[in-house]
């Protein structure tokens, strides 16, 4: 493993969000001042096909990159917030129903957030329907 990749996989594992491959740069420039993007979307690449980070794909948004830690995600439908979750492991019970060994899973559960909810919520006070009555 090259020096980059093992600053990349430090950057992702002591994370406490989920980067995307910009923010990885970023970070990583501060090591190395010479690092180009393509030697971090190399290495990210390769860090995911080795099994050492994991990659988040959601529609309409960049990649992200996570540890590969035990635990799921909530993706806000709304915003596309990504948060952690920790549910029951489910290899057991996914390998008995498809009747085969499975090396992993990725589960996301889509949601609206509190704060989507919140601003929903606002939005469709009457006072606020009032206002835009008013300003038509």
């Amino acid at each position: 493993m090259t020096k980059n990749a093992r600053y990349i996989l430090e950057i992702i594992n002591n994370s406490q969000s989920h980067l995307t491959a910009e923010q990885v740069y970023l970070l990583l420039k501060e090591k190395n001042k010479t690092v180009v993007q393509a030697t971090v979307y190399n290495n990210l690449s390769f860090l995911y096909r080795q099994g050492l980070i994991r990659k988040i794909s959601v529609e309409g948004q960049p990649d992200r990159y996570d540890n590969i830690i035990r635990h799921d995600h909530l993706i806000c439908r709304n915003c596309g917030k990504i948060s952690d979750i920790t549910l029951a492991d489910l290899t057991d019970s996914l390998q008995c129903q498809i009747g085969f060994p499975i090396l992993s899973y990725d589960l996301k559960i889509n949601y609206i957030c509190d704060a989507c909810l919140k601003q929903k919520q606002e939005n469709e006070r009457p006072d606020n329907h009032e206002n835009e009555k008013k300003s038509i």
